[in-house]
């Protein structure tokens, strides 16, 4: 496995779409010629061409998969469900491929671990009370101090607040929260590659604020965090009127926008990212990548389902992969 990237990549929720995408995408030769894949899902999904191996089976994986090869790890699942509706059970079996999956992954035995969507409200039922899986995997990894860096092409966004009301999130918009997530975006992006980050501060109100017409926050909070940060080394430009930035940065001007809000950063990134959106978790100890999409429960079984985010997400995993293991050989010179 020295020239190839082993990646881990969990089913999701066994009544959406993810099972469906992972089979269509396994036969994809471009993507198999890239990498090694370990799969972990319930036993009745995996195909008769991939060979079942348990979970103590895993750690000489990198010796024993080339480009190409897949293995199967077979999760816990209910003995039924129904596809297309939200169950506890499904959100049990989603745990448990995602447990597996994390568990090869921070044990160094995979190079990046992709997860496909889950279903928050299974989660729930399922007595795990998380936002979702970037919550969960930041509990069991023990790290408190983990955001989602949104991908669609050349625009990548960080969320200074994910889910929460609207409301609440603008009360959470604070110049300290917003200079140490533009450091974390700026590191980020410099150990995904990027030598000296551009990066962009979306502003709150419409046009920035227009001098304090349309709104004082950007006066107030967002230009004296962005200049702090400009003093302690980031190359970071605004607040920039946030109907403008986004188009900026999808056509390459920035390398990493930070916006402030859930659906600031999210819908560019979906109108956007149609066949190429994915997430990123920056401040796990491993690579963790999902497709932008969830779980689809309204499309399961109609072959509506596409499977583009899907391939295009474990491309990059596989390239980043490499990076990062290559960046490592380096600092160990």
């Amino acid at each position: 496995m020295a020239t190839t990237a082993l990646i881990a990549l969990t089913l999701g929720d066994p009544a959406g779409i993810g099972p469906e995408i992972a089979l269509r995408v396994l036969d994809l030769p471009e993507l198999r010629g890239a990498m090694g894949l370990v799969v972990i899902g319930p036993a009745n999904f995996r195909p008769a061409s991939i060979r079942s191996i348990s979970r103590e089976q895993t750690s000489n994986l990198r010796a024993e998969l080339s480009a190409g090869d897949a293995v199967w790890i077979e999760s816990a699942a209910p003995d039924s469900w129904e596809q297309g509706r939200v169950q506890a059970a499904c959100g049990e079996a989603a745990l448990a491929a995602l447990r597996i999956g994390h568990e090869l992954a921070i044990a160094d035995e995979v190079d990046a671990l992709v997860t496909s969507p889950v279903s928050k409200e299974a989660l729930h039922l399922a007595g795990v009370h998380v936002e979702g899986q970037t919550e969960l995997l930041g509990r069991w990894c023990g790290v408190d101090d983990h955001q989602m860096l949104a991908i669609a092409g050349q625009l990548r966004v960080l969320l200074l607040t994910r889910h929460l009301p609207l409301k609440v999130a603008l009360q959470r918009i604070d110049g300290d929260e917003i200079l140490r997530h533009l450091h974390m975006l700026n590191d980020g992006l410099c150990r995904l590659g990027f030598e000296k980050p551009r990066l962009g501060l979306a502003g709150l109100n419409p046009h920035a604020g227009e001098g304090g017409v349309l709104g004082r926050e950007e006066i107030e909070i967002l230009g004296p965090a962005c200049r702090r940060a400009q003093e302690e080394g980031v190359d970071v430009s605004g607040p920039i009127s946030p109907d403008a930035i986004f188009a900026q940065a999808a056509a390459g001007d920035y390398d990493g926008v930070l916006a402030l809000y859930h659906d600031q950063a999210f819908i560019p990134i979906k109108l956007l990212g149609e066949g190429k959106g994915m997430t990123l978790l920056f401040g796990l100890p491993y690579l963790r990548l999902s497709p932008a999409h969830g779980t689809g429960f309204d499309i399961v079984g109609t072959g509506k389902a596409r499977h583009e985010d899907l391939k295009v997400t474990l491309l990059q995993a596989a390239e980043w992969a490499l990076a990062r293991r290559r960046s490592r050989l380096l600092s160990q010179e």
